[in-house]
């Protein structure tokens, strides 16, 4: 077979595979059938793709997992949290409407724990800077609105073509304290269940070394695919730090990070861009807004990677156990007291295993392929 041939013949089987992937996106629209406004925005053939790659295109695991983002999209409004919240109420002597502002979600944000960046990676991709030692408050549902609202953020600040984001994780200052099972069990049911494809790579920066236990409890949490893409950097080895060179702008990127950059977190100036971009949202989730409903879905080599890829029934079976479990506020009560014990355990264990974190004794090489 000629060269010629052999590219035509990849093309056609392409081609074809994009068809079939294509009438999997309407057989999951018309599963879902008729939508509410902010609903049928959410669905674009970009957005239900992404369910579909997580469910490796199996048109009902996929729709049975959307169905279940909806209700929790209509029920949670995750684009109706704000940095501030309006509190109405009329004073009856005056007959007049006073509006007092108080804060939403902005306290968790004070000590820098989680903000988006004002730059993007190579690729165009948000970035959400992440500092678990900044952590600031006890609230585990408080901890993951905020993570929520910076999600949507992200998603919200997104350039046309791309709809993935980065984690840059600094473990500064990280200590015992800042593990907690039970957030890290919630973190993952919101990012795998309901943001599904939009992690693109999560760099864990200078973790520990009593980071160790906690990774070995937790990584089970995360689906194979969600785990591929963690990588592990070390300031101090340059095979390492090769992965943030080639994701990132050097001059760009933080200081904190090896980067070239000085700035550092300033909550005023963060809260300033975090009340002009709530101004966007409303319109964002406009029915005016056709970018968003029409979304197209577009098959890069990665996806088609991920299209074709096997072995992922296991881990399909084992995201839908999770999906089954610790989905209401009752059951999720129920875990926190083993979540708690678990903490105790691994506290424990921290102080006396030292050994090295994945990818440390071989920095992650086989990551070339990337994120």
């Amino acid at each position: 077979m000629s060269l010629a041939s052999g590219t035509a013949n990849g093309h056609g089987k392409e081609a074809a595979l994009y068809e079939e992937q294509k009438s999997k996106i309407s057989k999951v629209r018309s599963e879902l059938g008729q939508l509410s406004r902010k609903s049928a925005l959410y669905c674009s053939d970009a957005s239900i793709a992404r369910y579909l790659i997580a469910r490796n295109w199996d048109v009902k695991k996929a729709t049975k997992m959307l169905k279940k983002t909806l209700k929790w999209r209509s029920e949670y409004k995750p684009d109706e949290i704000r940095w501030v919240s309006p509190f109405f109420f009329t004073y009856a002597a005056l007959k007049e409407v006073i509006v007092i502002i108080h804060d939403d979600i902005s306290d968790e944000a004070e000590t820098g724990k989680i903000y988006r960046s004002d730059y993007f990676d190579k690729s165009g991709r948000s970035i959400l800077v992440m500092r678990p030692g900044c952590q600031n408050t006890k609230n585990a549902n408080g901890q993951v609105k905020y993570l929520v609202y910076c999600m949507e953020n992200a998603i919200l600040n997104l350039p046309q073509g791309q709809d993935q984001m980065v984690w840059l994780i600094d473990f500064a200052g990280f200590n015992l304290g800042n593990l907690s099972i039970h957030v890290t069990k919630l973190t993952a049911d919101v990012l795998q269940g309901h943001y599904p494809e939009r992690l693109g790579v999560a760099i864990l920066y200078n973790a520990p070394k009593f980071f160790e236990p906690f990774w070995k409890m937790a990584s089970p949490l995360l689906e194979k695919k969600t785990r591929n893409k963690v990588k592990f950097v070390y300031s101090d080895r340059p095979e390492s730090m090769k992965i943030i060179e080639d994701l990132f702008n050097m001059d760009e990127l933080e200081c904190a990070f090896g980067g070239k950059n000085p700035a550092t977190f300033n909550i005023n100036d963060y809260a300033m861009r975090m009340r002009e971009d709530d101004k966007k949202m409303p319109s964002f989730w406009s029915p005016e807004n056709s970018a968003l409903a029409s979304e197209p879905y577009l098959m890069n080599n990665q996806k088609l990677e991920e299209s074709s890829s096997l072995g992922v029934k296991a881990e399909e079976t084992e995201s839908e156990k999770r999906e089954e479990t610790d989905t209401t506020p009752e059951k999720r009560k129920e875990s926190e007291t083993e979540s708690e014990k678990e903490e105790e355990t691994l506290t424990e264990s921290s102080t006396v295993e030292q050994k090295s974190l994945p990818g440390e004794d071989s920095a992650p090489a086989a990551d070339k392929s990337g994120p």
